[in-house]
């Protein structure tokens, strides 16, 4: 490669050293656990990193409904989603989400840190998310993704 070009990673090269990671959720800070799990699934923590290809790892999540908001977050934050009619507007609080679907805020959480695009929705498609500690990837052999915290 000559002195001064920036290399863009191929398909072959950003399908080739793919890893899977698994994340223990419990008691970790959504945010903070979200974001990066959001850098794993980009690929940003690869030196192949290349913006316009999906280069990230897969990433297992397991006990998704012990995640923890800081604050008054756990009370108060709702959830919007819209049906785009006039008056279609949904608001969810945190408590009916966590009985129902526990894995769905550290999905969430996620999706809205990835790219708006199909790429981002390829790249979403690479994250495992289960309420329990229990996860059906057991043959991946998944490594402990070091966090922050």
């Amino acid at each position: 490669m000559a002195k001064g070009t920036t290399h863009s990673a191929t398909k072959a090269e950003a399908l080739k050293g793919r890893k899977w990671w698994l994340v223990d959720a419990n008691e970790k800070t959504v945010g903070r656990l979200a974001t990066r799990i959001a850098t794993v699934l980009k690929g940003k923590h690869k030196p192949s990193y290349t913006p316009s290809m999906d280069t990230g790892d897969f990433v297992i999540v397991v006990n998704a409904g012990k995640a923890r908001f800081t604050g008054k977050k756990e009370t108060d934050k709702v959830f919007f989603t819209h049906s785009m009619y006039p008056g279609g507007e949904k608001l969810t609080p945190m408590d009916k989400i966590r009985a129902r679907h526990p894995e769905d805020i550290v999905l969430n959480a996620v999706r809205r840190m990835l790219p708006r695009s199909a790429l981002g929705r390829q790249m979403l498609t690479k994250l495992k998310v289960y309420a329990g500690d229990k996860h059906p990837h057991a043959a991946q052999k998944p490594e402990q993704l070091p966090l922050a915290q």
